[in-house]
């Protein structure tokens, strides 16, 4: 063996061993041509993919030249991709290394992991390393895209390696496959030297997703996909079968105009404002929805009590009034979320500001005339058993002729209007879940308890909120049946309760297939892949297809990727296909 071999093999083991043992997490460089990261999160896992995982293990890539750098940046400027979510190779930092060179760095990797290789010059015990995975720029015929290797650790030691080769080839019409399932593993035996096989299917189908209504609005990203496992595989592309395991995928971020619930997210936002400004001294107050001004829709709606006090009949005010209160919600969910008929006199006060106040002073002003009406008698308004918010307690105080005093300075308005807002939030949404019989009173305790401070309210109504949107999407668009919809909400009630807020986090839901057969089975899934296994744990074929690219380094043609996207909108999908083929060698 070339003695500059041996050297280049000892070489990287003792680079390699050091990044380990020290967790190197800044790159650091092999030769002159090649950067190493030592990786422990599944975000640059090569085969994520593919459903597979992997712990620490290491990255090669091609250093990048300055000059590269600077040209492939001014090509990024001056032209725009059709695809944009498809990753390309002119972003910047480091690139695919060659094919052949690829190859010789798992040689030499193979190389260091080998007992047998007893004259190099490296410390024994030979130490296993994580694994290794080399990005590949697809120069060969096969289109490699990645090269891996992962010793075999045994109780004797390092016994052999598995080696792992990532083909990507694509776009092309679904139809045009040119591989069947028993040419697969008729190749996987050969490969394995075994003489049966064991198959697996999954597909990914996306069952709804939102789109943007223009690019002047946010977006609020819903989606609702279904992943299916099953086995045996029988064909290539597969339906799967009812007796398959399924699970819903749910991801359904709140504020979409189009959403049935987003008056009910407005009224959510107004109440955040008025708690960020109780934190911060700063209020955002946000555009008032309602042409007339809050003091006169308050002073209408005192005025209004008033008369009724004095025995006047204002029913033809009340009821143009109380339509004022529901004018938000559409008609369309009305069946969904119903509107309460039991708004008490602060929840009809939230309803009529939360809609009209612009200022502080706009905030003042009305609660020093709600106030006056209250010491002057001019009104006895009835409240919900277990109002306990400031303004709640002085309007109890008034029923027997004594109010104290409250000075309307500094951050008293805002936590008035933000504990009434609260409290009428928290009854919508229990009235809610208990009406459909999606939870009890217990259930909800943690997310409506009044004995934590105010701003934890906030956070927890934040995440009722979230629970409603995700259970109403599954609703309307699933049609689902009761029974999962109150296993979905108890899920949610349950994940939200051990974890902060996080609107962008997918929900998952076990379900059987025959539930949902009629969204998926005469669909084209976005993702289909077989996996072959003749017994041997850390050896196995895949072979997928899906209707992006499954690896987001290579560079496919940006002809191709155009041409793609004009079928996949006029006539018919297109597809990439991917291979990862493994093979074991042993060392004694």
């Amino acid at each position: 063996m070339l003695p500059n071999v041996n050297e280049s093999a000892s070489a990287l083991y003792d680079l390699l061993i050091k990044a380990m043992e020290e967790v190197k997490k800044d790159p650091f460089f092999y030769e002159t041509d090649v950067q190493v990261k030592l990786i422990n999160e599944n975000r640059a896992n090569p085969l994520e993919g593919f459903g597979s995982r992997y712990g620490m293990r290491f990255i090669m890539e091609k250093v990048r030249s300055k000059e590269k750098e600077t040209e492939n940046m001014e090509e990024s400027q001056s032209e725009e991709s059709v695809i944009s979510d498809i990753p390309m190779n002119g972003n910047s930092g480091p690139l695919a290394l060659p094919v052949k060179r690829a190859r010789q760095l798992i040689g030499l990797y193979t190389m260091t992991q080998n007992p047998n290789m007893t004259h190099l010059k490296i410390k024994r015990p030979i130490k296993p390393l994580p694994p290794l995975w080399v990005k590949c720029d697809s120069s060969d015929p096969e289109s490699t895209c990645w090269l891996g290797a992962e010793p075999i650790r045994t109780k004797k030691g390092i016994t052999g390696i598995v080696l792992q080769v990532v083909t990507c080839k694509g776009p092309t019409p679904e139809k045009n496959s040119s591989v069947n399932l028993e040419e697969l593993k008729s190749s996987h035996l050969k490969r394995h030297k075994s003489s049966t096989v064991t198959t697996r299917g999954f597909a990914q189908y996306e069952l709804f997703k939102s789109t943007p209504l223009d690019d002047s609005i946010p977006f609020s990203y819903t989606t609702i996909g279904l992943d299916i496992s099953w086995s045996p595989v029988d064909v290539l592309l597969q339906t799967p079968p009812l007796t398959s395991a399924s699970v819903l995928n749910i991801k359904v971020e709140p504020g979409d105009p189009r959403s049935p619930l987003y008056h009910l997210h407005r009224e959510l936002k107004f109440l955040i404002a008025l708690a960020d400004g109780l934190a911060t001294g700063i209020t955002e107050w946000p555009e008032p929805t309602e042409t007339k001004s809050s003091v006169d829709l308050v002073q209408e709606f005192l005025n209004d009590l008033k008369s009724k006090l004095d025995g006047i009949d204002t029913s033809a005010k009340k009821v143009k009034v109380l339509k004022c209160d529901t004018a938000a919600v559409d008609d369309s969910i009305k069946c969904l979320f119903t509107v309460r008929g039991d708004l008490d006199f602060t929840e009809q006060l939230w309803c009529r500001m939360r809609m009209s106040v612009a200022s502080y002073q706009d905030l003042v002003t009305c609660f020093t005339l709600i106030l006056q009406y209250l010491r002057r008698g001019d009104v006895q308004p009835w409240l919900h058993r277990g109002s306990s918010g400031l303004l709640s307690k002085h309007i109890q105080q008034s029923y027997h002729g004594a109010m104290d005093v409250i000075p309307l300075t500094g951050t008293t308005p805002i936590r008035m209007l933000l504990e009434v807002g609260l409290d009428k939030i928290k009854r919508d949404y229990i009235n809610f879940f208990i009406g459909k019989e999606l939870a009890s009173l217990n259930h909800l305790d943690y997310f409506i308890s009044t004995s934590i401070d105010t701003q934890e309210q906030v956070r927890r109504v934040r995440k009722l909120h979230h629970i409603l949107e995700v259970v109403i999407s599954c609703m309307m668009y699933l049609k689902l049946p009761h029974e999962i919809l109150f296993t979905l909400a108890q899920s949610c009630i349950l994940y939200y309760k051990r974890n902060p807020l996080n609107e962008k986090h997918t929900f998952q839901l076990p379900i059987r297939p025959i539930v949902i057969k009629n969204f998926y089975q005469s669909e084209t899934p976005k993702k289909w892949r077989v996996e072959i296994n003749s017994g041997q744990k850390e050896v196995k074929t895949l072979w997928q297809l899906s209707d992006t690219p499954s690896i987001s380094h290579l560079n496919f043609n940006k002809e191709d990727l155009s041409e793609s996207t004009f079928n996949n909108s006029l006539e018919e999908k297109m597809f990439f296909t991917n291979m990862v083929a493994c093979s074991k060698v042993h060392f004694t």
